[in-house]
């Protein structure tokens, strides 16, 4: 099915919502759900990945130039969307990695169906709440500047920085689009599910929760409770790489997931 993705306008209709696709690579499917910040962020990931993969990368509804159904208006929604996605796809023995909000949509996935899946990989995951309803887990993006926004997103601030002034009125939109999903999907209850924690041991395929070391929006705290809570999950640091790894480190991001990948199919640890 993959073979016969038909793009019209740089769309893909799929399950019903035309969306933007990204495929690269060869060998086993590797869907990868993006952050908050759009597809775009993952190209040095993809770029990795696809030496070992057949990358599947959409673009989610409502993000970037996606589509976004009138009933599409939760973080489970989506979950059902990609599950739709794989049945129209006939994607098999699929890694899902989800890259921090794409990582609460994989994890929502998980707990629905690991039918098609053979491995799960959560990527500095939001989704759970641990802290009472006066401890906040995740950094308020909505409210706090974004240059201390990027401050704590990053090992290194400065790969941030977005020249608005010389930014194209296309990336600016898409910019506003991503922003504007974000606060659609998860802005009440704040990043997370207030469900999804006493799910995720329904996850019964091979688990790796990677977290950078630096990450100051979800700390690294957060994903070694997150991996806890799923049945025989691998959590592994990424040093020197803040919120995104995917973009400060996507050489051992990648290297990180061949592995473990490698390993679960040996029957390792």
């Amino acid at each position: 099915m993959l073979d016969r993705i038909e793009t019209v306008n740089g769309l893909t209709d799929i399950a019903g919502v035309r969306i933007e696709l990204i495929k690269r690579g060869t060998g086993q499917p590797l869907l990868l759900l993006h952050p908050a910040i759009g597809v775009k962020s993952a190209d040095r990931a993809i770029e990795e990945l696809a030496r070992s993969f057949t990358v599947i990368a959409p673009s989610h509804p409502g993000f970037g130039r996606s589509e976004l159904p009138r009933a599409m208006t939760t973080v489970d929604d989506l979950a059902y969307f990609y599950l739709d996605v794989m049945d129209a796809l006939d994607l098999r023995d699929v890694v899902l990695a989800g890259l921090s909000f794409g990582g609460w949509i994989a994890a929502e996935i998980a707990i629905k169906s690991t039918g098609r899946l053979s491995h799960v990989v959560l990527a500095d995951a939001v989704g759970i709440k641990l802290g009472d309803r006066e401890q906040r887990d995740i950094v308020d993006i909505f409210t706090t500047k974004q240059s201390e926004v990027d401050r704590l997103a990053f090992h290194d601030p400065t790969i941030a920085a977005v020249d608005h002034a010389s930014i194209s009125d296309e990336d600016a939109h898409v910019l506003f689009r991503n922003r504007e999903a974000t606060a659609l999907f998860a802005w009440s209850p704040y990043m997370y599910d207030p469900k999804l924690a006493s799910r995720l041991h329904r996850i019964r395929v091979p688990t790796l929760v990677l977290w950078g070391a630096s990450d100051r929006i979800v700390s690294p705290d957060y994903g070694r409770a997150y991996s806890k809570l799923i049945a025989g999950a691998q959590f592994e640091l990424i040093e020197d790489a803040g919120h995104y790894p995917h973009i400060e480190r996507p050489e051992l991001f990648t290297r990180k997931i061949v592995e473990f990948v490698s390993r679960a199919r040996r029957g390792g640890k």
